[in-house]
């Protein structure tokens, strides 16, 4: 078997992300993950994966304003990225 297992603190170094962001995502059911015991939460190589796959952001994944709904969420912070998405 080639799967193997991270505590959370392991797998935020390995992703170089911060612990908390990963343990949010888990908590929010956002991000695949496993729980041992009194709910001790664990990532495998394979969670760690699927976690990079569904934080990419591709090319034309985001739509303008008013065009329908998009795939991702855009997140705008300050007026260079909201000018930024309008041109």
């Amino acid at each position: 078997m080639d799967l193997e297992f991270f505590e959370p603190a392991e797998a935020a170094a390995l992703m170089r992300c911060s612990e908390g962001w990963l343990r949010d995502g888990a908590a929010a059911g956002r991000f695949p993950h496993a729980c041992w015991g009194k709910g001790k939460i664990v990532f495998t190589s394979e969670h760690i994966a699927e976690i990079a796959r569904l934080s990419e952001i591709l090319p034309g994944a985001h739509r303008a304003p008013g065009t329908g709904s998009a795939t991702t969420s855009t997140r705008l912070i300050g007026n260079r990225a909201r000018n930024r998405m309008a041109s």
